[in-house]
């Protein structure tokens, strides 16, 4: 039930003293561990821990996407398959708590396309034609993740795009060449930028 379902338990909260009502907030906040890493970015950092952030996460990609290469292989058997699909969705769940904390688009987009280029043009191999299942699922992701990053990218400004745009055009040719292209296609997502 919301509070706002509840008028007088509203009411009635509003109404706590100052110093309850501090502690209630304290107590509820605790217990939210993402609430509590967005309001210590919004209250506690600034533009420089934001930097700080974003080339940390970078780091922290590249060095996932490293340590992958040496277990999952660009041979199309299943447990490549399977090893890429948990790699890109770590990948993609570090991004999504970097947004949601830092709500900066703008590197965002700059992770979801360096996430799409490390999986797509790192293992070709992966995304032809196959029979086995792992390998449909991998590629059906991938092409919901193709369709994040566009819808994502087309929401920056059209500078910024300019500056992704080549390569990320890349990228997206390249999976228009794969089987990729037949979920993209089910998606409808547009991959001319």
């Amino acid at each position: 039930m919301s509070i706002h379902q509840d008028p007088e338990l509203k009411k009635a909260v509003l109404n706590l003293p100052l110093k309850e009502k501090d502690k209630l907030l304290l107590r509820l906040i605790s217990k939210d561990k993402m609430l509590i890493k967005q309001l210590h970015f919004q209250l506690l950092e600034d533009e420089s821990d934001l930097e700080d952030r974003i080339e940390n996460l970078r780091k922290q990609l590249q060095q996932l996407f490293d340590i992958g290469a040496s277990h999952i292989f660009n041979t199309p058997n299943m447990s490549n398959f399977i090893g890429l699909s948990k790699l890109v969705k770590q990948a993609s769940g570090m991004v999504n708590e970097h947004e949601k904390i830092t709500k900066h688009k703008l590197s965002e987009v700059e992770f979801r396309i360096y996430i799409l280029e490390r999986a797509i043009l790192g293992y070709p191999s992966l995304f032809g034609s196959s029979y086995q299942s792992a390998a449909h699922k991998l590629q059906k992701y991938l092409a919901g993740r193709i369709k994040h990053a566009v819808s994502k990218y087309e929401k920056i400004h059209e500078d910024h795009q300019f500056d992704y745009r080549d390569h990320f055009q890349e990228i997206l040719d390249t999976a228009n060449n794969t089987a990729i292209k037949d979920y993209i296609k089910v998606l409808n997502v547009n991959t001319n930028l």
